[in-house]
C-alpha cells in the first residue's frame, strides 16, 4: 500500500485567487477513484479549520482527511497566555479556543503567517529577551501574498532565533510530531508516503529526511528549475502534468 501527503495552497489552490490549480480536482477524484490513501496536509492558520476544509469542498475537491496546525496548537502550547501575530481571523480562532491574547506580559508568543513591520519585530524580540517562549504556526520558507514573495514563517523563526539566541517549537509542517500525526491518520509507514508540495525547504527537504517520496510543483513558492537549491525526487509545472505523468508512468513515482 502506498499513501501520499497532499499540500493545498501552491498545489492544489492557488496562492492569489485562492481558486483550483490545472488538474488538481482531477488528480484528487484519480486517488479516490483508485482507492489511494491521501490526507491534505496544510500550514493553514488563516481561516478556522472546518471554514477552510468547507471552502475546498465547495470548489469541487473531494477528501475525507485533513490536518492544520491550528487541529493540533492544544497538544503544542500550554500556556494560555500569548502574544500572538497572524490575520483577524487567526487571532479570533485563538481566543475562541481559550488563549488570552496578552501584549504587556506574554508567556509565550506565537507567530503566524503576515507581513510583519518592523515595530511588530521589535515588540516580539523585547518579548523574548524577557522570558517569553517562541512558537511558530509553522516553518514555511516563502509567503506568496499577491503574486510577490516573502520571507516565510520558517525565515522569520531563524531571523528571531539568531538574535535573541531563543530556539522555537513549530506546530505544523515540518515538524516531525506534526508529519507523524499525519501518517498515524494514513496508518502508513513514511517510506510508503509521496509527499508533493510547492515549498521544497519548509516541506520536502524535511520529509525526504524522514525517508519519504518527494514531489516538488512548480505552481507556488518555486517559479523555475533554475531556483531549485537541494534536489527533490522528482519535479512538475504543476499537478496536471504530475498525473498525466503517473498516469503513464505510475510505478516509477510510487513505491508497492
Amino acid at each position: 500500500m502506498k499513501g501520499f501527503f497532499i499540500d493545498v495552497q501552491g498545489t492544489l489552490i492557488d496562492d492569489k485567487d485562492f481558486l483550483p490549480l490545472p488538474g488538481s480536482i482531477k488528480f484528487l477524484d484519480f486517488l479516490n477513484k483508485n482507492d489511494l490513501p491521501y490526507i491534505l496536509i496544510t500550514n493553514n492558520t488563516k481561516r478556522p479549520s472546518e471554514e477552510f476544509q468547507s471552502y475546498l469542498k465547495n470548489l469541487g475537491f473531494d477528501f475525507k482527511n485533513y490536518i492544520d496546525p491550528l487541529m493540533v496548537l492544544d497538544e503544542i502550547l500550554a500556556s494560555k497566555k500569548i502574544a500572538a501575530y497572524g490575520s483577524e481571523k487567526f487571532l479570533n480562532v485563538l481566543k475562541s479556543k481559550g488563549f488570552t491574547l496578552d501584549y504587556e506580559n506574554p508567556e509565550s508568543v506565537l507567530l503566524g503567517i503576515k507581513l510583519y513591520s518592523n515595530d511588530e519585530f521589535s515588540q516580539i524580540i523585547e518579548f523574548l529577551l524577557n522570558g517569553a517562549e517562541l512558537v511558530g504556526m509553522h516553518k514555511t520558507s516563502l509567503y506568496s501574498h499577491n503574486s510577490k514573495r516573502y520571507p516565510g514563517l520558517g525565515a522569520i523563526l531563524e531571523m528571531l532565533k539568531y538574535a535573541t539566541d531563543k530556539d522555537y517549537v513549530t506546530v505544523g509542517k515540518p515538524s516531525t510530531s506534526f508529519f507523524d500525526r499525519a501518517k498515524s491518520i494514513l496508518g502508513l509507514n513514511y517510506d510508503k508516503i509521496t509527499i508533493i508540495s510547492d515549498d521544497l525547504k519548509g516541506d520536502l527537504i524535511p520529509a525526504k529526511k524522514l525517508g519519504m517520496q518527494t514531489v516538488l510543483v512548480l505552481s507556488g513558492k518555486i517559479k523555475d528549475k533554475k531556483e531549485i537549491t537541494q534536489k527533490p525526487d522528482f519535479v512538475f509545472e504543476n499537478i496536471k502534468e504530475l498525473l498525466n505523468y503517473w498516469r503513464k508512468n505510475g510505478e516509477k513515482i510510487t513505491r508497492t
